[in-house]
């Protein structure tokens, strides 16, 4: 069957993605173009020339269905429409207009695991009977203890305290994230039937591509009886079984599920890809992005490494690795809409954990006092490592800028499940998806003609699109000049190690690609020698021949057995 957006096909249309620049919109935070403090689809694509001019080749679109937003909206009631707040059906198609004429892809958020608890399915389910139909499409079960007042087991809600919730009737409902998100039964032919059409939906409107959250939770052990989860309770990825066992997490049977999607990405021309958000160890990562799976899986080691250049460097070659092992390619990201900007994140000390930096946002980003220029420095020398790396590289919506956190949002303003669900003791996630400044002054900086819907520090408009445009030493200059040159320079996806692994040890990272196109990145307290070579771009200025601490350069070389 013919769809609308299918152009005679070619090799380059179906493998897009595989080293493409892709641009995450969280979309309530981009562009409000009705005036009301929240972004909407008008706004993206009025936005979109500025994308277009940044270099990206695809915009991924965290969810604008329509939702209560009880997490941000990754509580979708209705999986083919758009939410009123945010715009029309309409408004989409007009969107995906405008950005192919700019030669701009469309990505859209998927979430499976859960749907809102006002979805229509959901409240079918609460109005039927124990064991009907209705409630087979989610996970209910009668509770433990005399009267059933007990949840069915110990399985914890990622968001803090309990996955289950009792319902009026008495029986309990599973949900891994909010209440207010349950989750979906994935042994139930009809979800499955109605998740292709959803795919569908999408992709006859002209979507390239999927985000599918929390890819590896769909499957789960529901045999009776459940079991409980003890001492596996608190998880982390590299602490999964390697053997798909867990009742919850990353069971084998998922990739059943994502066989039938790959068989309706494929019947478009080009086919749809998808990239999967696995928590999970690397060794099990690769089935995700297998061919006959998903096309990709998110690797998120790179974001979450120090910038040490030992430790990247092994990053580096693990993740090709897998993504050879599954026919893919890896994925590259620093920032994303559940962590930290990595301009902060780079300005802290350079030991702190996930959960030291959890504790400086429970302090409104004060203690420890974070180093902003040096957290500015590792930033740039970091996106420009990044963006040589073969495979798909994601951004995330004012990374370009150089945004920082906001880590001082008052307890009042926070809207982020996490905080109330964990007691105050998670500040959560709202720091990083403060509303864009576009414009230096202005009631929201450019955001939109009124306020915004989290407030925006007094100072954002000196981080504005329109402040940094033609500032050669802004983070918007560098960014727009590191795409542009990507374009010329990235041929194959191959990569070689350049230097010994004792300059690497001393803070080097140095790797070369097609048609000499070498990367040098100083990540260290100590200036080095710039390599010989014409140098076509660097994250900070140049002095003396000497590669400076927290640098990167790229050039163009010859050989490299003559560095």
């Amino acid at each position: 069957m013919p769809h609308r957006d299918s152009p005679a096909p070619s090799p380059h249309d179906a493998d897009w993605w595989r080293q493409a620049v892709v641009y995450q919109i969280y979309p309530r935070s981009f562009a409000d173009f009705d005036g009301d403090g929240i972004g909407d689809i008008p706004g993206v694509t009025s936005r979109l020339p500025y994308l277009a001019d940044l270099g990206v080749d695809a915009v991924w679109l965290s969810p604008f269905y329509p939702s209560q937003l009880a997490d941000g909206g990754y509580d979708v009631a209705d999986y083919r429409d758009v939410d009123p707040r945010l715009g029309t059906l309409d408004d989409f198609d007009e969107m995906v207009g405008a950005a192919r004429r700019l030669g701009l892809k469309i990505m859209v958020d998927i979430v499976p695991n859960h749907s809102s608890d006002q979805h229509v399915w959901f409240q079918k389910a609460l109005a039927a009977a124990p064991g009907s139909a209705a409630r087979e499409r989610y996970v209910f079960r009668d509770g433990r203890g005399e009267d059933g007042e007990l949840p069915p087991t110990d399985w914890p809600s990622s968001f803090g305290g309990p996955a289950w919730t009792r319902a009026p009737d008495g029986q309990w409902y599973l949900h891994l994230y909010a209440p207010q998100q349950p989750d979906f039964n994935w042994d139930n032919p009809e979800v499955r039937e109605d998740f292709h059409d959803t795919l569908r939906f999408w992709s006859d409107r002209g979507v390239a591509g999927f985000r599918v959250d929390v890819a590896h939770g769909l499957a789960k052990d529901l045999r009776a009886p459940l079991r409980d989860l003890g001492e596996q309770r608190n998880y982390q990825p590299d602490e999964l079984p390697d053997d798909g066992s867990h009742p919850l997490w990353d069971r084998d049977a998922v990739h059943e599920i994502y066989r039938g999607w790959r068989q309706v990405f494929d019947a478009y021309d080009p086919p749809r890809f998808a990239v999967a958000e696995a928590w999970v160890r690397a060794s099990r990562r690769t089935a995700y992005a297998s061919a006959d799976g998903l096309g990709q899986a998110f690797n998120f080691d790179f974001l979450g490494a120090r910038l040490d250049a030992a430790e990247l460097h092994t990053i580096i070659d693990s993740a090709l690795a897998d993504a050879r092992a599954a026919g893919a390619t890896s994925t590259w990201v620093l920032s994303n809409h559940d962590v930290v900007r990595h301009v902060s994140r780079y300005a802290l000390p350079g030991d702190c954990t996930k959960r030291d930096i959890e504790a400086w946002l429970l302090t409104d980003g004060r203690e420890p006092a974070p180093d902003l220029p040096t957290g500015v420095r590792k930033a740039r020398a970091a996106a420009l490592l990044m963006l040589a790396l073969p495979g798909s590289a994601y951004l995330y919506q004012g990374e370009e800028l150089g945004l920082p956190e906001v880590a001082d949002l008052d307890r009042a303003d926070l809207r982020d499940p996490m905080w109330v669900r964990s007691g105050g003791r998670v500040k959560g996630r709202d720091g990083c998806r403060v509303p864009l400044p576009w414009t230096r002054g202005g009631t929201s900086f450019g955001f939109g003609p009124g306020g915004s819907w989290l407030p925006q520090p007094a100072g954002w408009g000196r981080y504005a699109a329109d402040a940094q445009r033609g500032d050669k030493q802004s983070f918007l200059e560098l960014y727009r000049e590191a795409l542009r040159l990507r374009r010329t320079l990235v041929a194959d996806e191959r990569l070689e190690w350049v230097g010994s692994r004792e300059r690497t040890r001393q803070g080097l990272l140095h790797f070369a690609r097609a048609g000499g196109w070498h990367t040098v990145g100083n990540l260290s307290g100590e200036p080095v020698p710039l390599p010989r070579g014409e140098v076509l771009l660097a994250s900070g200025p140049l002095t003396g021949g000497e590669l400076p601490p927290w640098t990167t350069a790229w050039l163009r070389t010859g050989a490299a057995s003559d560095r």
